[in-house]
């Protein structure tokens, strides 16, 4: 592999036929210094690059928000589950926003 080759995007064989949108995953985490890299990691290790991180601090907590485009409903809700099966992660709430958008049409 060639350092400048861009690796593809995994293929979500459970779900190659179903629709793929932005999701919007939302996390309340401890404020630990690794605890925003382990998050992110999960979507790195898919080749996923989110499109919208944003945290903030409050007190011992961390709210966590990333939105990531391309996902299948699938997919997206076994990342959330890894990211519950981490430590630091106290809860997981997701939108399918392409889900959202409909309703409200």
């Amino acid at each position: 592999m060639n350092a400048l080759e861009r690796p593809s995007p995994r293929t979500n064989v459970w779900a190659a036929s179903a629709h793929h949108g932005t999701v919007n995953y939302r996390l309340q985490a401890e404020a630990e210094p690794d605890t925003l890299c382990r998050v992110l990691n999960l979507f790195a290790l898919q080749f996923l690059t989110p499109h919208r991180v944003q945290v903030s601090q409050r007190e011992d907590l961390l709210d966590i928000e990333v939105g990531v485009a391309g996902l299948s409903w699938h997919r997206a809700q076994v990342i959330a589950q890894k990211m519950r099966n981490l430590i630091c992660v106290c809860e997981v709430s997701l939108d399918n926003l392409a889900r959202v958008e409909l309703a409200a049409v």
